[in-house]
């Protein structure tokens, strides 16, 4: 590092033990601290002025997005490449077909991996990036649509897309002015903006999202109750004029504790419980042998949908304080149930 920019890097970034004062008191907010912060504001303040520079041409963006058939391919040289990267991710994690391929890759053999049908996105703070200007030829030879994420709109690759997005930043957080920090921050940004609004245009739901994270924590959460219910004969029902002895034994096969209890047209109308049971001798006496389900039963039970989270589920049966909670279909008829066990093994808990 020449002396001069040595001098400009100590002139911001204090030695350690700088931050304490003659007494040897720490002083309320080091340097380092407020030059932490005048770089996160500047980034903050880049994001802001390209929210207000937004105009058609993110429209236009959009709705090539949103009529492409095939996959969004993004490209990009160095730290933009880096960038492109996770916005590819990002696309393919919010229902959109993407991936990420390396300018040079494409001009040696991954030209295969695209076809008429795909979109490009070339990210370039320059618009002027050697190996992405060799591949904009073969890009329209394809016929493929082309969005550019750069910072001058005057640049080759402006000229060669479908529509060029402004992301120019005035200078990068970097004391030097030459680390790419705030571009790379803004054209992440983008990518992120341009995601989530496709996300949003396409309706996607959370289920549709649970189908791209299966695994880890973001996986477990998106879960459905469908995907882990017990269901068919694992389900303990009775009819309302079940007999006193229909009910013990349908509880005692099933072995959790409860059976529901249905119309005969398969209508859930209440639930009775191991407690139910022990409270019906001390209401019926001698008589509770001659009682049907309709008098044992308790009405109104906790129930949920089949396309419900099992988060929510496991978050119906904290509240309620039970064990295990019945999934019904449309027409509040029983079509499986989820124990503690089960979200147990499912990783939700």
């Amino acid at each position: 590092m020449s002396q001069p920019a040595l001098n400009q890097f100590n002139s911001t970034c204090p030695l350690p033990g700088d931050g304490a004062t003659a007494s040897g008191q720490a002083e309320p907010q080091s340097r380092m601290v407020a030059q932490a912060q005048a770089v996160l504001q500047e980034e903050a303040d880049a994001i802001l002025r390209v929210k207000s520079r937004l105009g058609p041409g993110f429209d236009k963006a959009l709705l090539l997005l949103l009529s492409c058939s095939g996959k969004v391919v993004v490209t990009g040289m160095g730290k933009s490449g880096h960038i492109g990267c996770k916005i590819a991710a990002t696309f393919a994690s919010t229902g959109t077909p993407a991936f990420f391929v390396h300018p040079a890759e494409l001009r040696h053999g991954d030209f295969g991996m695209l076809d008429e049908r795909d979109l490009v996105i070339a990210l370039s703070s320059s618009g002027e990036t050697q190996e992405i200007k060799l591949v904009l030829e073969p890009i329209k030879r394809l016929g493929l649509k082309l969005i550019a994420l750069t910072g001058n709109l005057n640049s080759t690759l402006a000229k060669y897309a479908d529509v060029a997005i402004d992301v120019s930043v005035e200078k990068e957080a970097c004391p030097l002015n030459l680390a790419p920090t705030t571009s790379t921050t803004v054209a992440l940004a983008m990518g992120d903006a341009m995601a989530m609004v496709l996300m949003a245009e396409k309706g996607i739901e959370a289920e549709d999202f649970a189908k791209s994270h299966p695994g880890g924590a973001l996986g477990q959460k998106l879960i459905t109750v469908e995907g882990i219910m017990r269901y068919g004969f694992d389900v303990p029902i009775v009819s309302l004029d079940a007999t006193h002895e229909m009910v013990v034994d349908e509880i005692g096969k099933k072995k959790l504790g409860f059976t529901a209890v249905c119309e005969d047209d398969g209508k859930l109308r209440g639930i009775i419980t191991d407690g139910d049971l022990r409270r019906s001798l001390s209401k019926y006496r001698e008589q509770v042998f001659e009682k049907k389900a309709r008098d044992l039963m308790t009405g109104s039970p906790k129930t949920i949908a089949s396309q419900s989270l099992a988060v929510e589920a496991l978050r119906v049966m904290e509240k309620y304080s039970i064990s295990d909670i019945l999934i019904v279909d449309g027409n509040s008829r029983p079509v499986g149930l989820i124990d503690l066990k089960d979200l147990l093994r499912a990783g939700i808990i």
